[in-house]
């Protein structure tokens, strides 16, 4: 069965965002984004994949992008209505209007649509890019983090997972990477 993946900037007092989707206080190093470019090509945006260079590199890890409308805004700021023309690209919203044929609008029950797309048939795994919201309502389907932790405190913002009742949910770390300057990647897998 496929996982789901929840791939999710944090800052270290658990924030993914400012409390206005600030994100430009991340810092960064050449090595951690060479890093990131290396071995997630597949979780970047298709326009920045061409700037980077690797449009071409086919899909390693994921072929399916669900994300909440909050996720999906930037994208639309910009003029660009698929922001990741590689993957099958959901957004999941009840207010969105559809406004591409290959992003999907969905309207109601994420869960059901995780779970469909988890019983498919592919060796490759499903990108859920958030927001909070939206993850806290995947909690239970979420089967791996794959947190980039930033060497900042926000202070306020956005929780990675929303507004979710009290419910501890176990994860096992299965991989830490150290980059200078701060940033960490954490990959946990559910236990």
């Amino acid at each position: 069965m496929r996982r789901l993946t929840y791939f999710v900037a944090l800052s270290i007092d658990g924030f993914l965002s400012g409390p206005d989707d600030e994100v430009d206080f991340y810092p960064s190093s050449d090595a951690y984004s060479a890093r990131m470019i290396e071995t997630l090509p597949d979780v970047l945006p298709t326009h920045v994949r061409s700037q980077l260079g690797v449009d071409d590199e086919p899909q390693r890890t994921f072929d399916t992008v669900v994300m909440g409308r909050r996720t999906y805004q930037p994208a639309l700021d910009l003029g660009i209505t698929s922001p990741y023309k590689h993957l099958r690209q959901y957004v999941v919203s009840t207010s969105q209007p559809e406004l591409d044929a290959d992003v999907t609008i969905v309207r109601d029950d994420p869960v059901g649509l995780v779970r469909a797309l988890k019983a498919e048939d592919s060796p490759l795994d499903i990108y859920l890019a958030g927001g909070g919201i939206l993850a806290g309502a995947l909690l239970d389907e979420i089967d791996r983090l794959v947190v980039k932790l930033y060497p900042v405190v926000a202070g306020a913002g956005r929780s990675a997972f929303g507004s979710v009742r009290f419910r501890p949910t176990r994860y096992d770390l299965t991989d830490v990477v150290t980059f200078e300057g701060g940033n960490a990647v954490l990959t946990y897998d559910r236990g």
